[in-house]
């Protein structure tokens, strides 16, 4: 679903024409109370927090991961998203994201700007942060993830994946109980 917005009659007019009654009929009210609820908690002191830490977390995680050799897409970030060129380590997105995912590492492979692979190969992976924020993770939490990142990447390109995948699995395992979902 999506809103628009406009205070110009002339631009409501053209949307309203090219989307009703083709592609939009009658309104869903269960779906403008949903956005209605959403609308309310972006406006909180509280959201406004959590969507501060969610970037900071994401540049904890792109520095660290910059630091640590890998080459970021845009040099950094500014939003939620970190996007991970792998093509000097000579390593897919698709190997990449299968690891990480065997290690208990949740990521997306992605393709890059340029990207030479087929897009469900990819040169890429995607990281995010609002998930691990939403836990409670803080900046320290994000060093911690972006070395456990490193450790599976470095174990697949020097062919001993399997087992540092489950060492790393077992790290995510207790670096995720000290941040239970659900607090009771």
């Amino acid at each position: 679903g999506g809103l628009i917005l406009t205070n110009n009659e002339e631009i409501a007019k053209k949307i309203n024409s090219a989307v009703f009654p083709g592609l939009q009929g009658g309104p869903l009210m269960h779906v403008i109370a949903a956005k209605a609820v959403c609308f309310k908690e972006a406006l909180s002191d509280d959201f406004k927090s959590y969507t501060k830490s969610v970037v900071a977390n994401a540049k904890v995680l792109s520095e660290t991961l910059k630091n640590l050799g890998y080459t970021i897409f845009s040099g950094g970030t500014d939003t939620h998203l970190i996007l991970i060129d792998l093509r000097p380590f000579k390593l897919t997105g698709k190997d990449a994201s299968d690891s990480l995912g065997r290690a208990n590492i949740t990521c997306n492979k992605n393709g890059i700007p340029y990207d030479d692979q087929k897009p469900w190969v990819t040169s890429g992976i995607r990281l995010g942060t609002p998930a691990c924020t939403t836990r409670g993770f803080s900046l320290n939490e994000f060093k911690t993830v972006g070395i456990l990142i490193d450790q599976v990447l470095k174990g697949l390109i020097n062919n001993n994946s399997s087992q540092v995948e489950k060492e790393v699995q077992e790290k995510v395992k207790n670096l995720c109980a000290a941040f239970p979902i659900y607090n009771f």
